[in-house]
């Protein structure tokens, strides 16, 4: 008779456990202000200084405080720079096009968009030839390499 009584008090106290176990795991996930919790910087805000140059004219006026330094630009700037390798200069037929093209009408976007815009249909075989894959693959193949 006591096993049946210890059973009944096993799965009392089984769930109880249980949430107890699962309470404490939770509690310990917590982010409030406890000891290990300090403000710390972040590393991505941080950017390389440029190094120190002395100036060929010592007569020369200290920058204003918190100014920016005048041989660097912020970090995005420098992101930017090594990204796309800075602004460039157009070429001769980059310049020329531009100038051919002229500007754009300023409600260009939403005329495209509008469903009263006429368009060409150029029927389903034109359609079909832009979307059709390279060839005609009527005679397409597959060749297994032999070693």
């Amino acid at each position: 008779m006591t096993r049946p009584m210890e059973s009944l008090k096993m799965r009392k106290f089984a769930p109880v456990i249980l949430l107890a176990g699962a309470t404490a795991m939770l509690a310990a996930c917590g982010g409030g202000n406890g000891l290990f919790n300090r403000e710390r910087p972040d590393e991505f805000a941080v950017q390389r200084q440029a190094p120190l140059v002395v100036p060929p004219d010592f007569t020369l006026t200290p920058p204003a405080p918190g100014a920016p330094r005048p041989t660097e630009g912020s970090a995005s700037e420098q992101a930017l720079d090594a990204l796309f390798g800075g602004p460039a200069p157009r070429s001769r037929i980059e310049a020329s096009v531009l100038d051919r093209a002229g500007s754009a009408a300023p409600s260009i976007r939403s005329q495209v968009g509008d469903t009263a815009t006429n368009t060409v249909a150029k029927g389903s075989i034109t359609r079909d030839i832009i979307a059709a894959p390279e060839g005609d693959g009527q005679s397409a193949t597959t060749v297994i390499p032999s070693a």
